[in-house]
């Protein structure tokens, strides 16, 4: 009953509710908007970086994330893998051998990273062939290499050009060879793009002068959000020569830059709240003192002041909550749009986009999580603000309210 009253009484000044309902609807529609599109970029980067090449959760020997040196590999053994298979949340894993080469053509030569992997476990781990803009993807007995795009433009190569390769392998062992360009592969991220060189783990073995080794096993899990749990407990179970790292550690940098942005987003996000917290108290205040006659005599005649409170309470409340769902709702389908058709900057604003090494496509996230949040945070200002109204009406003297 209180609920119905509450309705009723919103709709009896039609002008104040739409006003209110049209501050609130607009600022959630912006927010939505701002942290989809915040969502949207994060996942993306997340998504074009770990997700697609580093992953989630790494094992390397220990000491070799801080090195980055071929002795510190392990000899890789299968059943090691299958054990960590074994363990609830992961999926599978991928072995992998890394080191830094100096790639060369005719008269171009850079520093590059060479990664050796399965290819068929890659397929499904990361999806490498999908990133194919040219060429073909390696087999398992390839003596031939895939080129990131960016690395490949640099070196003036193309699919059948003979890429030399120079580094320093296993133990001090020279490393040095010449191999085909099979295929070139292209990252959201630039860095990836920019440094990448992949060949088949057998031959990279051979190159590397480190039979059966790797650098890291990447472990697919099945729930992201679960990858420092996963590492943690993987960490307890396996013997102490190893190191589990999660996402988090491995791409420090990307951490540090997703939540410097979320600050400047809350920062935002707290200025557009309390213009929504002004325009409600302030609707709040006009419908008080209009109607503060009828409260009196509500009182006069025996209505108990706590269920008066309790409807002026609900009337703030359902104002605050029915801006926000139609806020919700205008906001999807544009969310939706820019989600399946994501914005793609031109040239001067994609190259400012990669020096910070993100793909320069904007794309908006359609997560459930970021449109329910605007609802709750609404909820929580309307019901925190409509305390005051409460206390009032709680103290009023009928007397006095009948004279106003």
């Amino acid at each position: 009953m209180r609920l119905k009253l509450a309705w009723k009484n919103i709709w009896r000044n039609k002008r104040r509710t739409g006003i209110t309902l049209a501050s609130v609807f607009l600022a959630v529609v912006l927010s939505t908007l701002m942290m989809s599109m915040k969502g949207g970029i994060y996942k993306r980067m997340i998504s074009s970086m770990i997700e697609s090449f580093t992953g989630y959760v790494q094992i390397h020997a220990n000491g070799y994330w801080e090195s980055k040196n071929l002795d510190d590999s392990f000899l890789l053994n299968p059943s090691f893998g299958d054990s960590i298979k074994s363990i609830n949340g992961v999926n599978g894993w991928v072995p992998r051998i890394e080191g830094f080469v100096l790639s060369a053509s005719d008269d171009v030569t850079k520093g590059a990273m060479l990664v050796g992997i399965d290819p068929v476990r890659e397929r499904e781990f990361s999806a490498m062939h999908e990133r194919l803009s040219k060429g073909d993807y390696l087999k398992e007995d390839d003596k031939s290499v895939l080129l990131g795009a960016g690395l490949a433009e640099y070196l003036k190569l193309d699919l059948g050009d003979t890429l030399v390769l120079l580094g320093q392998g296993y133990h001090g062992q020279n490393a040095a060879g010449k191999y085909t360009v099979k295929g070139l592969i292209k990252y959201g991220s630039p860095e990836l793009s920019n440094q990448l060189i992949v060949m088949p783990l057998k031959e990279a073995q051979w190159f590397y002068g480190a039979k059966d080794r790797c650098t890291n096993l990447v472990l697919l899990v099945e729930n992201p959000k679960k990858a420092k749990a996963i590492s943690q407990k993987i960490g307890e179970t396996i013997s102490n020569k190893y190191e589990v790292m999660h996402w988090e550690q491995l791409n420090p940098e990307l951490k540090q830059m997703i939540e410097t942005d979320q600050t400047e987003g809350y920062v935002f996000m707290f200025i557009l709240y309390l213009v929504i917290g002004f325009g409600i108290f302030g609707t709040m205040l006009m419908m008080i003192a209009e109607r503060m006659h009828e409260f009196g005599v509500l009182i006069a005649v025996g209505m108990k002041r706590i269920k008066l409170a309790t409807i002026v309470w609900l009337e703030v409340v359902s104002i605050s909550l029915l801006g926000a769902i139609l806020g919700m709702i205008a906001a999807f389908p544009v969310c939706g749009y820019f989600y399946y058709k994501p914005i793609e900057f031109g040239e001067e604003m994609g190259e400012m986009f990669e020096e910070y090494g993100m793909e320069p496509v904007l794309q908006a996230s359609i997560d459930p999580e970021v449109f329910a949040q605007q609802a709750i945070i609404v909820a929580i200002i309307a019901s925190l603000i409509a305390i005051y109204p409460f206390f009032r009406i709680m103290r009023l003297s009928a007397i006095k309210a009948m004279r106003a």
